[in-house]
């Protein structure tokens, strides 16, 4: 049925298209090392990706106005700075934040695109980064999409059903033709929830869990997602 009802694959970026975590813990270890940080860089880089969701979360929520990814990711990495009695500059904090653009994608995802593009798809990116650092990711991941769409287009980040909705207007087809393909359970509940159909790459071999908005479909990674979504010749 997925095979031929949708039209468009629909990605998250951070995290399912390029490996967030392998690549931060990569930038920021030589900066610890260098401010003789005795701690986990693999940890400060958790610290930091939970503590930027919670206060995307938190920004959506409370509904007063769109604060750009880059200025939450600041204040993430501040904080985490503090909490790890770290001493830092602005300047430094926006490097750690600049990391984010030049992030490469998992081994597998750009062999996938090619296959899915060859089978007849559209593909488009749905990313909480702005659009100037979605734009300067494109060549670190080095991939053509159909579409490149953030969030700033709506005013709020995902789960907000209103992202999902603006990018079914942007790419013009409906929101049933769309699959939506995340890393992230809470991604896919997001845009399952508005009525698209989802996939979850589950990488890390974790539960989806409890809720009235499984995903259609569940794979390991991108080779698999291809497969299950190729057509018949």
């Amino acid at each position: 049925m997925l095979r031929r009802e949708i039209k468009v694959l629909v990605f998250d970026q951070y995290g399912t298209v390029v490996d967030m975590q392998k690549g931060l813990t990569e930038a920021v270890t030589p900066f610890l090392q260098k401010k003789k940080w005795d701690g986990q860089p693999n940890s400060f880089v958790t610290w930091w990706r939970r503590t930027h969701f919670e206060n995307s979360m938190i920004d959506a929520l409370c509904d007063r106005g769109h604060t750009p990814y880059r200025q939450i990711g600041h204040r993430a990495v501040s904080y985490v700075m503090d909490r790890c009695g770290i001493t830092y500059t602005q300047d430094e904090v926006r490097w750690l934040v600049s990391q984010i653009e030049t992030l490469k994608p998992f081994g597998d995802v750009v062999a996938g695109f090619e296959k899915l593009r060859s089978n007849g798809y559209k593909l488009a990116i749905l990313s909480n980064g702005d659009r100037d650092m979605l734009k300067a990711a494109g060549p670190h991941i080095g991939f053509p999409f159909d579409f490149v769409i953030s969030v700033q287009e709506a005013g709020y980040f995902k789960p907000h059903w209103k992202t999902y909705a603006k990018a079914e207007e942007i790419i013009g087809e409906d929101r049933s033709s769309c699959l939506f393909v995340a890393n992230h359970a809470f991604d896919c509940i997001g845009a399952k929830s508005f009525g698209m159909r989802t996939a979850f790459i589950d990488r890390r071999k974790r539960p989806f869990g409890e809720t009235p908005h499984q995903a259609d479909l569940i794979v390991a990674n991108f080779a698999e997602l291809a497969s299950e979504m190729a057509r018949p010749a």
